[in-house]
């Protein structure tokens, strides 16, 4: 990714004092602190996501659907993916403050909490009984059992997703760092079509987001070899940050995808 690669000053070499020249045992505790440290975010970003969609419900609706909202939101997104997540990541990778990497992190955690809860709301009314879920002039975080099902069938392709392409580098050894340059640029292409997409007033349809989700696959691969060779043993709050950033935006897309190709 280029933010990661700006942020980390990564090559195609692992640099002196990152994991890949480590003994086994370090390797290990650092790793075993990144995948902690990203499991706790998860079920972070969980939490936020449902506590504020129940008990903050008229400002959530507001930050999911501002004025203009539509593919205005999807190019918020697809920005701050780009944008925001590079600060998040400058924050956790700092090597004097350790409150400044978990400011990193938190700050990606509550961003892509905001940033989920649209296509929620759009699973929750789309399968759900309206006279459940409106209330007044308000929508009230209310899941019927069809809604439970296919966000939990989001949750659980994205992890299957994750943990596979994962195991693929920790098993083969192979080194995808390579894919940076492209991922870079497929993903400001992507961008650049949403924002045609609202220049021009045309959809960008579910295919979109099935190549958004190829995306973030290959982001997997490619960060999890940044993780494996370049990063340092202290930036183990960095690693999480980026790769729950690349975890949030798989599950939104594919929740995108179930909601918009299942039936009531």
């Amino acid at each position: 990714m280029a933010f990661a690669q700006a942020a980390f000053g990564t090559s195609r070499r692992p640099i002196a004092g990152a994991v890949a020249t480590m003994g086994v045992s370090d390797r290990v505790a650092f790793l075993r602190k990144t995948y902690v440290h990203l499991g706790a975010s998860l079920v972070a970003f969980a939490l936020f996501t449902a506590g504020m969609m129940r008990y903050a419900t008229d400002l959530s609706l507001r930050l999911s659907f501002p004025r203009g909202g539509g593919f205005g939101w999807l190019a918020l997104m697809m920005i701050a993916f780009i944008g925001v997540s590079f600060l998040a990541q400058r924050l956790a990778a700092s090597e004097t403050s350790r409150t400044l990497q978990y400011v990193g992190l938190g700050l990606a955690v509550v961003l892509w909490s905001v940033l989920a809860q649209p296509i929620i709301w759009f699973t929750i009314a789309k399968f759900g009984n309206p006279q459940e879920v409106l209330a007044g002039d308000h929508l009230n975080a209310v899941l019927s059992p069809k809604a439970a099902l296919v966000l939990g069938e989001a949750t659980v392709v994205t992890l299957a997703i994750f943990i596979g392409l994962t195991l693929t580098v920790f098993v083969t050894r192979k080194d995808f760092s390579f894919l940076g340059g492209f991922l870079g640029m497929a993903m400001f292409g992507m961008l650049a079509v949403v924002l045609v997409s609202l220049l021009f007033g045309f959809h960008v349809g579910i295919i979109y987001n099935v190549i958004v989700a190829l995306l973030m696959g290959g982001y997997i691969l490619y960060q999890t070899s940044l993780v494996m060779n370049y990063f340092r043993p202290t930036q183990h709050v960095a690693a999480a940050a980026m790769l729950f950033t690349t975890v949030a935006m798989l599950f939104i897309q594919i929740l995108q995808i179930l909601a918009e190709t299942q039936r009531r």
